[in-house]
């Protein structure tokens, strides 16, 4: 288990109501739940119909031959 060394903040009641942590500790965190998440997504994805070679590459070609180039100034943001 990690070490959090969290710091809690309390309001005028001497209630909780954030949580302080060191960015390491933070970023680890994130990246543990980011982690879980896409194993959890893959799990639930896993009983889906799969591509070949082949269906996959055709699929993603008529994905980038539909996608809309949206120009603001200063950026490109293709979708």
């Amino acid at each position: 288990m990690l070490d959090l060394k969290e710091k809690y903040i309390i309001n005028k009641q001497q209630k909780p109501v954030a949580v302080q942590l060191d960015i390491k500790i933070f970023k680890r965190l994130e990246d543990v739940l980011e982690d879980y998440a896409l194993t959890q997504y893959m799990k639930e994805t896993d009983l889906e119909e799969k591509l070949t070679l082949n269906e996959a590459k055709t699929y993603y070609k008529r994905l980038k031959k539909n996608s809309v180039e949206v120009v603001l100034p200063e950026h490109s943001l293709k979708i």
